[in-house]
């Protein structure tokens, strides 16, 4: 394994996901002209198929130390077959550019006809898969995207909250009412007040209701900034210094 370079994969596993539970009725149970209480209990089989770039720190491997780790999601002109896509924005264009970081990052890429929010079940496969192969640091592991990968963090974030240390949407967006999902997770959005692609209200609106339910959560407007808000956001060690004050178990104190 190279260190401190990028590594192309791919990840294939099942997935198995039970519907339902209990035994079905019996047909006799049906009537014309009624509707009768059934039950589907059905096992169901889904291959995750995910290509990504992995970069491991220049030290990893020199003894037994677990890494934190960075999920990055890209947006929607990254999509597609071809890993050479993701270096043109976020983290994996600083690392083409030679940036280290003491991160392990893993940058997947989503489908063409695909979008983030529809595919988290890939996404926590990878992470699980990650997890199993390297030496990460499962309390210390991060989420972070741009614009569709804004509203991939947000979506992921909220239906696994139990998997991330503190979570940075950029640009992005979700759903208002599943701000009380998140009321445990650390959350640091930014925005540029001038994006004409994805309004500021986005942000606004979800940082606003993680905050009503609770939660730690702030946003960081950029006033001159159209939609490339991760730019300066990415360069700004002030952002991997906020990630790593966090931790899973922290919680729980």
């Amino acid at each position: 394994m190279k260190t401190g370079k990028f590594v192309q994969g791919l990840v294939c596993l099942g997935l198995m996901v039970c519907v339902g539970c209990g035994t079905a009725m019996s047909a006799k149970s049906e009537k014309a002209g009624e509707q009768s209480k059934q039950t589907l209990n059905k096992k169901i089989t889904k291959v995750a198929d995910c290509n990504y770039l992995l970069y491991l720190p220049a030290d990893y491997g020199k003894g037994d130390k677990k890494w934190p780790l960075i999920l990055f999601l890209h947006g929607a002109g990254e999509r597609g077959n071809n890993l050479e896509a993701l270096k043109k924005q976020g983290l994996p264009k600083m690392i083409a550019q030679g940036k280290s970081f003491d991160f392990i990052i893993v940058s997947p890429q989503c489908p063409q006809d695909l979008w983030w929010p529809e595919q988290t079940d890939v996404l926590i496969a990878l992470l699980d898969e990650i997890e199993a192969k390297y030496h990460v640091d499962t309390d210390r592991v991060y989420l972070t995207g741009l614009s569709m990968g804004g509203f991939g963090t947000w979506t992921l974030a909220v239906e696994y909250p139990n998997r991330f240390a503190a979570i940075s949407p950029i640009c992005g967006g979700g759903e208002r009412y599943s701000g009380p999902r998140l009321k445990k997770v650390p959350v640091w959005a930014f925005h540029g007040a001038k994006d004409n692609t994805v309004p500021l209200v986005r942000s606004q609106e979800m940082v606003d209701a993680v905050k009503k339910a609770g939660g730690d959560a702030k946003l960081t407007i950029y006033p001159e900034a159209d939609h490339d808000s991760w730019t300066e956001t990415y360069n700004n060690p002030e952002l991997y210094q906020w990630f790593l004050s966090h931790k899973i178990s922290d919680r729980t104190k």
